[in-house]
């Protein structure tokens, strides 16, 4: 069976484009693609982009190409074409916008459908590495109304640039779940991106059932506690915004959770256990965390 995705970089394109560093975008572009076909069990097969600016500045398209092409090394898939567009008048000088498009596959009834899940399974966070791709907008206009220089330290990072720190490049983890799916160690995989985890877990679940997560309990970069405090921001918004330093998450049978860890950490993932799936009575939420504030480092 063929399984198909789009995305683009959103908005952190713009940072991107202030610091006049291009390098990584490709790869979060990759990402956003290829995370989304392996939570449904699929092997990403190849790849295209569409590269689009006003004017075509070599050597930034240059930057962004190499960037596509090492996700694309990191996903295991070929780079096989794509398109680049020049349309004078329609971006301003110096901007452009990328979109992305995956092809994978699978066998026919290896799907991962999360149809099996149940109460008592037990939920495995792997660790983001920062923002990746979701909540820029938010983002810039904290970095914007605290008058932040993007090439000033990080405030939160200081040995980066706050402009560096922001480009982290989104995780790719497309190896080390297909290994744990083949192994036959998960019963779903969620891309935690817009909406964060409590509306990317639920919708992998079925009907009868929800989740319970020990509120933060997994380790979380330090780019989400300043932006709390920098921005004012409810934690439950964050948490529905950003990632909070999950970029993926894993459900799995309470005897397969130290089968698929070992799996998951052997691929070079951080591997959490960060709830469990409990059943869930009509018109009761589908996502519950304890302890929110309690934990949440300061």
């Amino acid at each position: 069976m063929l399984v198909a995705a789009t995305d683009g970089a959103g908005t952190k394109l713009k940072i991107a484009i202030a610091v006049d560093s291009h390098d990584s975008i490709g790869i979060d572009l990759v990402a956003m693609c290829v995370n989304d076909l392996v939570v449904q069990g699929a092997e990403p097969l190849f790849f295209l982009d569409y590269y689009a600016t006003g004017k075509l500045a070599p050597e930034a398209g240059q930057a962004v190409v190499a960037g596509i092409a090492e996700g694309c090394r990191q996903a295991g898939c070929a780079l096989i074409g794509g398109e680049t567009a020049e349309m004078p008048g329609l971006y301003a000088a110096g901007d452009y916008d990328l979109a992305g498009f995956a092809v994978g596959a699978l066998e026919r009834g290896q799907a991962l459908t999360g149809e099996t899940a149940a109460a008592g399974d037990i939920v495995l966070g792997l660790a983001s590495n920062g923002l990746h791709a979701n909540g820029f907008s938010l983002v810039r206009r904290i970095v914007e109304t605290l008058g932040l220089d993007l090439d000033s330290p990080a405030p939160f990072e200081p040995e980066l640039s706050l402009g560096a720190a922001l480009l982290a490049p989104t995780r790719i983890y497309v190896k080390a779940c297909l290994a744990a799916h083949r192994a036959g160690r998960l019963k779903a995989l969620a891309h935690v991106t817009g909406g964060g985890l409590p509306e990317n877990l639920p919708r992998v679940l079925p009907p009868g059932v929800a989740v319970e997560i020990d509120g933060v309990c997994w380790p979380v970069p330090p780019v989400f506690p300043w932006l709390a405090r920098a921005g004012g921001t409810a934690l439950d918004e964050m948490l529905r915004t950003f990632n909070c330093g999950l970029g993926m998450v894993a459900v799995v049978a309470p005897e397969d959770e130290a089968g698929a860890t070992e799996i998951l950490s052997e691929h070079g993932e951080t591997v959490t256990r960060i709830g469990r799936v409990v059943a869930r009575d009509p018109g009761a939420p589908a996502f519950t965390i304890h302890d929110l504030e309690g934990s949440w480092p300061r």
